[in-house]
């Protein structure tokens, strides 16, 4: 999965699955520019093939200048991925207006745009790589907003690679299961029994473990690569079997 000589826009990359993707990114060979709100931890800013650029993904449907910034810096664009996303937890009832705005702005809205935007660039061998998720496909409680903003997405990224096929432009999309992260950690200290809770999460998985941003990583990076030139329209599930598995009695 050589990805030297690459240069790849990675939105979110600074923590989490994002963050695991850059690192594999880097340790592939590849240039990186990370685009978020947040600035980045000390590591990754003292790291000389790492380039920040502030941008609120929320807020702009026009990515050109944020775009534009990234091949100056870099000399040229390859592969975007877009992992930038957010989730609230609301019962039907309680949904409201700003939810499902700020939902699919960041998670559906801006990947489009971004894609837009690097298209001029990404043409003619470029790859783009959507983060959705197994909630496109099941979905947890409270989850309405979120699972339909990234059931768009895996549509959306089939629709892509169709569209963008004569340009030379691959797009798939890679949907995780559970990662582990500060989010997820942090939902697992706040039970009742965190050691319980996470031995009964790692039982849903017939692979035995639960997830690592690094497994996104690699999964991204693969979709990246030249080894994929024939892989378009695809949403890879990379969730440890868990949906692969029905539940039984314990």
């Amino acid at each position: 999965m050589d990805l030297s000589n690459k240069t790849a826009l990675v939105t979110g990359g600074g923590r989490g699955i994002g963050r695991g993707v850059v690192d594999i990114f880097l340790e592939q060979g590849a240039q990186v520019v990370i685009a978020q709100r947040s600035p980045l931890d000390d590591d990754l800013a003292a790291d000389p093939r790492v380039m920040f650029l502030a941008a609120d993904l929320s807020a702009e449907a026009d990515f050109s200048p944020l775009v534009e910034k990234a091949v100056r810096a870099s000399g040229q664009l390859d592969v975007l991925v877009n992992c930038a996303g957010v989730m609230t937890e609301r019962e039907p009832a309680d949904v409201t207006a700003a939810d499902w705005t700020t939902l699919m702005s960041v998670n559906l809205r801006t990947p489009l745009f971004l894609a837009q935007a690097a298209l001029p660039h990404l043409a003619g061998g470029g790859s783009i790589v959507n983060i959705g998720s197994v909630e496109a496909l099941s979905a947890n409680p409270g989850h309405a907003v979120y699972a339909a903003s990234k059931g768009g997405l895996h549509a959306m990224t089939r629709a892509l690679a169709v569209d963008l096929g004569v340009h030379g432009v691959r797009c798939n999309a890679i949907a995780p299961g559970w990662i582990e992260s500060d989010l997820s950690k942090a939902y697992i200290a706040s039970m009742s029994d965190p050691d319980a809770a996470r031995d009964e999460l790692r039982r849903l998985h017939p692979a035995g473990r639960l997830g690592r941003p690094c497994d996104i990583g690699h999964t991204a990076a693969f979709l990246a690569s030249d080894r994929a030139t024939f892989i378009t329209g695809q949403v890879l599930v990379v969730d440890g079997g868990r949906t692969a598995k029905l539940p039984t009695p314990s």
